[in-house]
C-alpha cells in the first residue's frame, strides 16, 4: 500500500509540474522543415531578474507550458551569449562577448531580431519569417491572449486598435487566479 501511495504521490507531482521543451534555434528551424509550426523565442540574459521570474511562473505555468509545447518551437536565446549561430544563410557572432563580465554585448542576432530590451519575445511563423516582438516582463495570464492570437493566425485579421481590443475582451483566460 505505501509503495501505491508513493508512486500515485509521485505521479500527481510529475504531472503537476509543467515545463517548456526547449529549443535551440537551428533545432525549430530544422523541425519547421518536416512539421511547420510557428516558432517564440524567448530573449534572456543571464543577469536579468524578470527573466527568471518569467521562467519560474509564466514558462512554467502549466496553461502556457502545455500551449506552447502543443502548438509553438519554443526557443530559449540568450541575448548577450557568445555562440554562433548559422541561420538564414548567415553566420551570426557576439564579437563584443567577453568572458567574465556580468552584462556583455548583444549578439548579432538579438540586434537582426531588434531586440533591444531584455526580455523580450519574438515571434516567427512557419518559414522563420518575424510577426511580432514583445518587450518586456509578463505574467502568465498577460501572454496568454498573445499565444493563441498568433499560433491561429488571428493576428492576421486584426488592422485596427479597436479589432485589437475587442479580441482582448472576447478572449476567455484558462489560467485560474
Amino acid at each position: 500500500m505505501k509503495k501505491i501511495t508513493l508512486l500515485l504521490s509521485l505521479l500527481i507531482t510529475v504531472l503537476g509540474f509543467a515545463q517548456v521543451n526547449w529549443m535551440t534555434l537551428e533545432q525549430a528551424v530544422n523541425a519547421q522543415k518536416t512539421t511547420p509550426k510557428k516558432i517564440m523565442i524567448d530573449f534572456y540574459a543571464d543577469w536579468c531578474a524578470p527573466c527568471k521570474i518569467m521562467e519560474k511562473n509564466t514558462y512554467n505555468h502549466p496553461v502556457i507550458a502545455k500551449y506552447l509545447n502543443e502548438n509553438y518551437y519554443p526557443v530559449k536565446f540568450n541575448a548577450e551569449g557568445k555562440e554562433s549561430i548559422e541561420l538564414f544563410g548567415r553566420t551570426f557572432n557576439n564579437v563584443g562577448f567577453k568572458e567574465g563580465k556580468t552584462k556583455n554585448s548583444l549578439h548579432e542576432l538579438t540586434k537582426y531580431m531588434n531586440v533591444n530590451a531584455i526580455p523580450s519575445i519574438v515571434f516567427l511563423d512557419e518559414k522563420s519569417n518575424p510577426i511580432t516582438i514583445l518587450q518586456g516582463a509578463l505574467t502568465a495570464k498577460e501572454l496568454e491572449p498573445y499565444i493563441p492570437f498568433i499560433a491561429n493566425d488571428e493576428y492576421k485579421k486584426i488592422d485596427t486598435r479597436e479589432k485589437w481590443e475587442n479580441y482582448q475582451k472576447k478572449f476567455k483566460s484558462n489560467i485560474k487566479d
